[in-house]
């Protein structure tokens, strides 16, 4: 077995995978990995820094390298394990799906096992570009802030988007077949209080390793398309179009893992560069049951243990508390994202655009206090809005009590029914969309609302062109139109 390390973005030292690479490679040789045999472990090292890099730009760069470094290991049907952490998870995705999935040609990797990978993203990367990131990036690293990267790395990136989407609608099982590739996700949910940013609440987010949301992570993500309902001439400004539901396509299924008291990057608690070369690590131990797994039903069995493993995880980690002279609750609840891509017919957006969730009742009001925990539009892609839910709060959970059996919060009864309203602006011109309604009922609650997962929806409105766009007229005086009324909507 050949594997690789990957890092994440903005690393330009090798000390970021701890001692992982040197600790597979020394028990592969003393025998103390039962069924694994370790070849070589190679580090990657790749730029993310550079600001003209793109992702796309180091899969590409990733492929020749391993033509050309790999090519003996190739030759000999040797098959690679890829660990890669963050970024390089979705390096590797866009690889892969780049030069072998979306050719239909067999991959060398068999095994791709990705710590906190920011598969949909990380709000964090709007920060990223910012000024102050900039700055501190050129004078105390001296490197660029790697926005190209960044760009992938936004929430509800156009290429994000793409590489996800083809993911979830591709119905090939990669964990089956002649040359399997077992996925696996792995990731934490703790923060690192000694690094929280007061003025950042991303980095103390619960749900997430501080960096990376653990819905953003998994790959067992979901894909709905509304489209609005067709207009006729009488449609006002007023009027509401109701959106019609696709039935939701889920991708393959993922192993995916909540590794306790594991946060995105530290060394005494990160969920990779605190593995040392000895003792007991709960990242590596989870690492050496994905490198066991050879067949499908070997896979199968190891996500379902890894799902029973996960509810134990949220217990224990459900209610912390911080600080010594004023203490701090915590609750870590489940959450999910909503990744909604809006546009019309034409492939246009609405000049401006309210996005709103609603309650039974198609209420706005409705919804439970706390459930949306935060929303962000993608700056390239202003067409493309992200929202980040509190799940439990959305469906319901119990009441949690501390270690000495009193209840610190009572339970959440959750929303029975949920709905989505757009109100596209403007509404009275000449070329327009109508409002767009998804009645909330309990059945689109349990489409779009998923436990540590991301629901893709694609939103299509009806574009509205009215009859004073364009007219005809006899009257051959000399007359100004600029007034011309608006019209009906045309067929």
């Amino acid at each position: 077995m050949i594997i690789v390390l990957v890092h994440g973005w903005s690393t330009t030292h090798t000390r970021t995978y701890g001692d992982l690479g040197s600790r597979l490679e020394a028990d592969s040789r003393a025998g103390r990995l039962p069924s694994l045999t370790v070849r070589d472990v190679y580090l990657g090292k790749y730029v993310s820094f550079s600001d003209e890099v793109r992702l796309e730009d180091i899969s590409r760069a990733f492929e020749a390298t391993v033509q050309i470094e790999l090519a003996a290991d190739l030759a000999r049907a040797e098959r690679l394990a890829v660990i890669a952490h963050s970024t390089g998870g979705p390096v590797i995705r866009d690889w892969w799906h780049r030069y072998y999935r979306s050719q239909n040609r067999p991959c060398p990797m068999q095994h791709l096992i990705m710590l906190a990978p920011a598969n949909f993203g990380s709000a964090l990367a709007q920060l990223g570009k910012t000024r102050i990131a900039d700055l501190k990036a050129s004078i105390v690293d001296g490197v660029d802030p790697g926005a190209g990267v960044l760009d992938w790395l936004e929430h509800g990136s156009p290429e994000a988007w793409a590489l996800n989407k083809a993911w979830i609608l591709d119905s090939k099982d990669p964990a089956s077949g002649t040359a399997p590739l077992f996925q696996f996700v792995l990731t934490g949910q703790t923060i690192d209080r000694k690094l929280y940013d007061h003025v950042n609440s991303y980095t103390g987010e619960p749900g997430s390793d501080g960096v990376v949301r653990a819905a953003a992570a998994n790959l067992n993500a979901s894909y709905l398309k509304l489209t609005q309902q067709r207009h006729d001439r009488n449609t006002t400004s007023s009027t509401v179009l109701r959106l019609n539901s696709s039935e939701p396509v889920c991708a393959s299924k993922t192993a995916f893992a909540l590794i306790r008291g594991r946060s995105h990057a530290n060394e005494s608690i990160g969920i990779l560069r605190s593995i040392k070369k000895e003792g007991s690590h709960p990242t590596y131990r989870a690492i050496l049951r994905c490198l066991r797994v050879q067949s499908a039903p070997a896979y199968q069995r190891l996500s379902a243990a890894f799902e029973k493993e996960n509810a134990t995880v949220r217990r224990n980690e459900r209610y912390e508390t911080s600080g010594r002279l004023l203490k701090h609750e915590h609750f870590t609840d489940a959450h999910g994202l909503i990744i909604a891509r809006i546009q019309d017919d034409g492939g246009y957006l609405p000049e401006r655009l309210d996005f709103k969730l609603t309650g039974t009742r198609n209420n706005p009001d409705g919804l439970p206090s706390g459930m949306i925990v935060d929303r962000q539009r993608n700056r390239r892609s202003p067409g493309i809005l992200t929202f980040y839910l509190n799940a439990d709060a959305a469906l319901g959970t119990g009441a949690v009590s501390n270690r000495r059996g009193a209840v610190v919060r009572r339970k959440l009864p959750g929303l029975h029914a949920l709905g989505v309203q757009l109100f596209p602006r403007p509404r009275d011109a000449y070329v327009s969309q109508a409002i767009g309604q998804l009645g909330a009922t309990l059945r689109n609650l349990e489409r779009l609302v998923r436990r540590d997962q991301t629901v893709l929806v694609d939103i299509e409105l009806k574009r509205i062109v009215r009859s004073g766009t364009f007219e005809l007229t006899t009257d051959l005086r000399r007359r100004s139109f600029k007034s011309q009324s608006k019209g009906k909507p045309i067929g």
